[in-house]
């Protein structure tokens, strides 16, 4: 049996693997890692055998369902004052086919087939209680088969050096995360009513995973299926992705509309719960994906927009889909209204995701303008020019990564104008540094970094939950335009919680070193965050992240986790 320890960055892929290598990885007995106040600090235990072996990290007893087996039990002991968590890691089939760690699994045994490295994540949280200095941890490997009793075969430790500094709270968070949510997809995965009780108490636990890592914008839908299902009828195993309406919209018989906010209400105070409360992000009233040869396409005639709204008909006891100018209007101004009578008006931003058509932009923001002069937007886009559409009530816009290093220093001349943020913002695209599951672990950290080298205020990502049908057996969807680990940072748990993902935690330590920085560049160490930044960017300019340039991630940036550790140690 092997046994060792890694870093919290290190990445498992299983299938093509050199005889030797549970040996090999499992080398390193010792390791010593850093944190703040408020933070945590994760080492990765690995376990190897030359034969099968269940393992696992419970006191519980347990035996193969197969017949005698070896056990292997990981068992942590931590110093008091810290609290201490261990997952076991579970793998994901890439788009290449080859499995590689990702999930944070709920279970507390696995079966590891011989040869295999089975990783394990330990992770030590700290709060502001904490006091400074250095904790111990010893990880023991006890073995037993059948009925025999339990020998330790083999101790690694670690130790946590906790540092003055105090982090803030997530909710007080600087860096600005915006992390799009598609909670019909939650309903479908457990089967639950739209909106219900059971809905909510499950989206509980997914804002409350969305709010620890410092999101700021709640995502609400107010007309149906506004991304037309990410074109999944293009697909040849379509996966369900429509995303619908919150609100509950009713033709009396006097032929006006009424309007039911109250699941759009809910939601947005429970995201408010977990601080999740800077933006209301409205999908649903702009840039509406269409494809009118499939069937997608808009539905109310004198309007330049795609957008579809359902309603119940009192009268004739049917539902319908609004299709009258003066009816869509009405709703349009019933939102608005809502929003200001709420208090909300200055938090939202009606998004439009990757708008192509400038003319065609100008036209459906001119409706909307006429219908709802108080709504502002945000702007997700592929091309600088829309920064220079001269449209007062657009406020935020996030250029896609690539396209901010390609034109960076026309972003920086055009920054005065915006109003508002200026993030950006990874997808299926560029390939690299993204928080894909092909990606090196430490584009996930250094994706902060790049938001304060370039002094933007923050990141954009398209998808916390947009799971395919099958998310747990198959990541890969829609590849090549789709990569892998694209659609969600987080799995649905068989208990209606989400599973975290090494690339959630990965980013995390990434947004609580961009706090750091601020905190430090506030005690007067600005130049040292900046030499400490610079450091791991190897580019002179910007636009070398374009893919054109044809440089791999090693030659634009570190992807030695130490490089970046240093913010903590120096």
């Amino acid at each position: 049996m092997h046994f060792g320890l890694a870093s919290m960055f290190y990445k498992y892929e299983w299938n093509y693997n050199f005889w030797e290598q549970g040996r090999k990885e499992t080398a390193c007995k010792r390791l010593e890692t850093v944190c703040c106040k408020r933070d945590s600090a994760a080492v990765q235990a690995l376990v190897s055998g030359s034969d099968d072996f269940m393992l696992t990290v419970s006191r519980d007893p347990l035996f193969w369902k197969g017949g005698p087996l070896p056990v292997a039990r990981l068992e942590l002991q931590m110093d008091g004052g810290v609290r201490a968590e261990v997952k076991l890691i579970g793998l994901m089939e890439d788009d290449d086919r080859v499995s590689k760690s990702d999930v944070l699994l709920e279970q507390k045994q696995i079966f590891v087939e011989r040869r295999k490295i089975q990783q394990v994540w330990v992770e030590v949280h700290t709060d502001e209680s904490t006091p400074s200095g250095v904790y111990e941890g010893k990880l023991r490997l006890y073995i037993h088969e059948m009925f025999e009793e339990e020998r330790c075969v083999e101790e690694c430790s670690f130790s946590v050096t906790v540092k003055d500094w105090l982090l803030p709270e997530p909710a007080d968070y600087r860096f600005y995360l915006d992390l799009w949510q598609h909670n019909s997809n939650i309903a479908r995965k457990y089967d639950v009513e739209l909106w219900s009780e059971d809905h909510f108490a499950i989206l509980d636990h997914y804002l409350q995973a969305l709010g620890a890592l410092g999101a700021k914008a709640a995502s609400v839908v107010v007309s149906e299926i506004p991304w037309s299902g990410q074109w999944s009828h293009r697909v040849r195993r379509p996966s369900d992705l429509f995303e619908y309406s919150m609100i509950k919209v009713t033709l009396g018989s006097d032929d006006k509309l009424s309007c039911d906010f109250s699941a759009m209400d809910r939601y947005i105070g429970l995201a408010a719960k977990y601080g999740i409360d800077k933006e209301i992000e409205v999908f649903g009233l702009l840039s509406i994906w269409q494809d009118p040869e499939a069937g997608y396409g808009a539905i109310v005639d004198g309007v330049p927009d795609g957008m579809r709204v359902r309603y119940y008909d009192e009268s004739r006891g049917v539902y319908a889909f609004i299709t009258e100018k003066e009816h869509l209007a009405e709703y349009i101004a019933a939102l608005e209204r809502h929003f200001v009578e709420a208090g909300w008006i200055e938090k939202v931003r009606v998004m439009a995701d990757e708008p192509s058509d400038m003319e065609l932009f100008r036209k459906r923001v001119d409706f909307l303008r006429e219908t709802a002069p108080r709504l502002r937007y945000k702007i997700a886009l592929d091309h600088a020019e829309f920064i220079e559409c001269g449209i007062n009530e657009i406020v935020d816009y996030v250029p896609i990564l690539h396209c901010a290093a390609e034109q960076f220093e026309r972003l920086m001349e055009l920054r005065k104008t915006i109003p508002g943020k200026l993030m950006a913002y990874v997808c299926c695209n560029p390939v690299r540094p993204n928080t894909l599951l092909v990606s090196p672990p430490l584009e996930s950290r250094l994706l902060p970094w790049l938001v304060e080298k370039w002094q933007l205020d923050g990141l954009l990502r398209w998808s916390f939950t947009a799971w395919s049908d099958n998310p747990l057996s198959e990541a890969s969807y829609r590849y090549p335009d789709w990569k892998a680990g694209d659609l969600c940072l987080v799995y649905p748990g068989s208990r209606g919680r989400p599973l975290l993902s090494l690339r959630y935690k990965w980013l995390l330590r990434g947004i609580r070193d961009f706090e750091l920085m601020q905190i430090r560049k506030a005690a007067g160490q600005a130049e040292t965050v900046q030499a400490l930044v610079d450091s791991v960017f190897y580019f002179d300019h910007p636009s070398e992240l374009s893919p054109s340039s044809r440089k791999n991630g090693k030659e634009l940036y570190s992807l030695t986790p130490e490089h970046y550790d240093r913010l903590l140690t120096q």
